[in-house]
């Protein structure tokens, strides 16, 4: 597919029209997450129940498990490349492109690095129900040349020269989804949501104008791009990241809630106080896009479950809902848990891919559990482990074996209430329980 999308792209063009002028660097700023089955969400179904969104989210879960396993396999014969997990994208944002500023909802994916969105002419491009992008009508937009820096940041695989040597770009998902254009340049403008009607701007941001590009996961027509929040060199986090301190940071808010979560970038990012706690954040040079942390083990009441891991063992990841944890590891872990819960666990009806299931009660008494990450101790809630399948009169647990052996995940249910910091100059990530709601 991907040199198929470079044959057609080998004859466009987009000619630059002027350069942008480097504005002063924000001391921080915050924008609204919004969580894809809140109500605020264009994809808001409100006929599920707050048990079917839950059981859907886990759904996906499992799809961008697997897309994590192909990129490691990638890995096994490949040279270090950097991809694109959008899955479902779980979490959204605003934000504005180009001068004058255009308003985009793009997915937000700390799994993902390149942000692009689809761009005008296209020849062949997913509906959107606002005008597509056109970067001729923006003074600021420039496009970018084989050899160039920008150009260097994609890989040999994602990266050629267009037939009047503009680079061009094109990535593919497992799922055939793809996006492929011209890399460019433009000024990115975000609201501040903490700073009333401020907005930040941010000049010569690298990113791709999408001139083939298909979703095949969505029947929304609200979105138009991804928004890369990854490690790697392509994404926002990294190119702003000097005026950032390279530092951003998120509270996520549970599926009950009807407010939206919160991104922090910069000085708004950093979280003090009593009870944090920081471990240091793993990059691997064959996995840059993704955050890897080393958990020791788990502890459940006086017991301690050890992984044996000690090079980064885990990804954490925002766009997972599931924590997943190695077969082996988990088993006992599981086996341990049961034991302290003091439940028959049922056999029947339990919903896919949940699979540590038990009848509900009001006066069963959860045990302290908590992740022992290298130098950091995170006690879990109830709202971090347990879902209440209202229909079926069971509690599952959020926590599920991983299918692949080799790769673990912290997703975002074990980090509802928890404010968390990525620190990628002090190579740490921190985590302070919350209310995120009062974020």
């Amino acid at each position: 597919m991907i040199p198929s999308l470079f044959f057609c792209l080998a004859f466009f063009s987009v000619s630059s029209l002027s350069s942008a002028e480097a504005n002063e660097s924000p001391n921080g700023f915050t924008v609204d997450l919004i969580h894809r089955d809140s109500p605020v969400s264009p994809f808001y179904n409100p006929s599920l129940t707050p048990s079917q969104r839950i059981i859907n989210a886990a759904l996906r879960s499992n799809s961008r498990l697997n897309r994590v396993y192909h990129h490691f396999l990638d890995q096994t014969n490949k040279p270090p490349q950097s991809v694109l997990i959008p899955d479902k994208g779980e979490y959204l944002m605003k934000f504005y492109i180009g001068t004058p500023p255009v308003e985009r909802l793009a997915i937000a994916d700390t799994g993902s690095d390149l942000i692009w969105v689809q761009c005008s002419p296209c020849a062949s491009c997913f509906p959107q129900d606002t005008p597509l992008f056109k970067p001729l009508q923006s003074s600021t937009f420039v496009g970018t040349s084989c050899g160039s820096h920008p150009c260097t940041l994609l890989t040999s695989s994602h990266s050629q020269c267009g037939n009047s040597g503009e680079c061009v770009y094109a990535y593919q998902y497992g799922d055939s989804s793809f996006t492929a254009g011209l890399l460019s340049t433009e000024t990115l403008t975000f609201d501040d949501s903490q700073g009333g009607a401020q907005t930040v701007a941010f000049p010569n941001t690298i990113f791709g104008c999408g001139l083939y590009n298909n979703f095949t996961v969505y029947s929304s027509t609200k979105l138009t791009g991804l928004v890369g929040l990854g490690a790697g060199p392509l994404s926002l986090v990294s190119q702003i990241g000097d005026q950032i301190g390279r530092k951003f940071s998120y509270c996520l808010l549970p599926f009950s809630s009807t407010s939206t979560s919160k991104l922090r970038f910069g000085n708004e990012a950093t979280i003090t106080g009593n009870g944090v706690v920081s471990t240091p954040m793993i990059i691997k040079p064959s996995l840059p896009t993704f955050y890897f942390l080393n958990l020791e083990a788990v502890t459940i009441a006086q017991k301690t479950v050890p992984t044996g891991g000690t090079d980064g063992n885990v990804i954490i990841d925002s766009g997972t809902v599931l924590t997943y944890l190695e077969p082996t590891f988990f088993n006992t872990f599981a086996a341990w848990l049961q034991e302290a819960l003091g439940v028959e666990l049922v056999q029947e009806d339990v919903p896919s891919p949940l699979n540590f299931c038990f009848p509900y009660s009001e006066n069963l008494a959860i045990p302290e559990i908590a992740f022992q990450f290298t130098g950091a101790t995170v006690p879990l809630k109830p709202v971090n482990l347990f879902i209440n399948v209202q229909e079926r009169n069971m509690l599952c647990l959020t926590i599920v074996p991983s299918t692949i052996t080799g790769i673990s995940i912290i997703g975002s249910f074990s980090q509802f209430n928890f404010h968390v910091e990525y620190d990628l100059e002090g190579k740490k990530v921190s985590f302070h329980p919350t209310d995120c709601s009062k974020d």
